[in-house]
């Protein structure tokens, strides 16, 4: 048993001793973002709109608020989005988030309608305009 101890040690010893480490050895492939000037502002997000709808007992649409005003209707709440992010090249509308807070027995039409009237516009001459493009719904209430 000993001379076989032995030969181990002598080959550990071995490797140990011609072991030649690669320069690219530990090298992770990671892709970091590039600073920043000093100074430079930063791309941070909106904070997001919140639009509410509530409904009635019939399903139908009673009250529509954006941020906690009240709204007439889905051609007012698009120009009130149109009002604050803008529309074209500079517009904020890649930043800005809508949170969609629904009354569960609200019909999906209504929901529909607000989806199309905060996403974006067509002109009469067949021009798409872009608007808010990042939607989620508020957590269902308990």
């Amino acid at each position: 048993m000993t001379p076989m101890i032995d030969v181990v040690f002598q080959l550990i010893t071995f490797f140990m001793l011609t072991l030649k480490t690669v320069v690219t050895e530990g090298d992770f492939d990671i892709k970091m973002p590039r600073g920043t000037a000093a100074g430079a502002a930063l791309d941070d997000p909106l904070p997001p709109v919140r639009v509410r709808m509530t409904a009635g007992p019939g399903g139908e649409r009673t009250s529509l608020t954006m941020n906690g005003q009240n709204v007439a209707d889905f051609d007012e709440l698009r120009s009130r989005i149109i009002d604050l992010v803008g529309t074209g090249p500079g517009s904020n509308a890649d930043r800005t988030e809508i949170e969609l807070d629904c009354d569960p027995g609200l019909t999906y039409d209504n929901v529909i309608r607000a989806i199309t009237a905060v996403s974006g516009k067509v002109e009469p001459d067949g021009t798409v305009i872009d608007l808010i493009k990042k939607i989620k719904f508020a957590p269902p209430k308990k």
